[in-house]
């Protein structure tokens, strides 16, 4: 049985200790990471180690990111109430719980079967009414509900998959870890149609699967 007491603390600590310390202050952020229970997205045998501050395994050989990187991957979005967010990698469905405190709706794609069900599981029992989950190749992105104000992909494709761009809102913003066996975490931004790239820091995320579909 979980201990609530137990972890609350350790949440409120891992907030402190590895995201606010850390520089990451948008009041909104900080507030949803205090809330989101991650020892929930973990297996049972890792939810001791649920609120260090390091990637943990979840099934078919993902992950479940270090709490800090999903701080500032959503902190970059800059997310508004009225948001509408494009989600590529559900994973366990962490990053798109955080996504959901922030936004009006999240649409959340996951390519592996078993960890979309497991996934739209949690997460409709965690009772958000605002996420929308497939099971399908993120490459495509979800063009039924583009543009989208923000892009979160919480895997590496070797480059930024075109696609994904074009269904980028103007004045939208996109977070992606980027590369091969050195990854980067740019920052895509849309402006009057013209994509810019800022690097943001260096990073190690499982590799985005699926067929690319390239500029023709």
């Amino acid at each position: 049985m979980d201990n609530a007491d137990e972890y609350s603390h350790a949440r409120k600590k891992m907030v402190q200790d590895q995201i606010e310390k850390r520089d990451i202050s948008d009041p909104d952020v900080l507030t949803a990471m205090k809330k989101i229970q991650r020892h929930l997205f973990v297996k049972p045998e890792f939810r001791k180690c649920a609120y260090l501050d390091r990637p943990l395994p979840i099934n078919e050989g993902q992950t479940i990111s270090q709490p800090y990187i999903v701080a500032l991957m959503t902190e970059l979005l800059e997310l508004k109430r009225s948001s509408k967010v494009l989600e590529v990698g559900t994973g366990c469905g962490y990053q798109t719980a955080v996504l959901a405190e922030l936004a009006k709706e999240i649409y959340s794609i996951e390519i592996i079967p078993e960890l979309a069900i497991n996934a739209e599981a949690r997460l409709n029992s965690l009772d958000y009414r605002n996420i929308h989950l497939k099971q399908g190749n993120g490459y495509f992105g979800w063009i039924e509900h583009a543009p989208y104000d923000a892009v979160l992909v919480a895997a590496a494709p070797k480059k930024i998959p075109y696609r994904l761009t074009q269904q980028l809102a103007d004045g939208g913003r996109m977070v992606i870890p980027v590369g091969s066996e050195f990854q980067e975490l740019l920052l895509i931004t849309k402006s009057t149609g013209k994509i810019n790239t800022e690097r943001i820091t260096g990073v190690s995320f499982v590799p985005m699967t699926g067929t690319p579909m390239e500029k023709s």
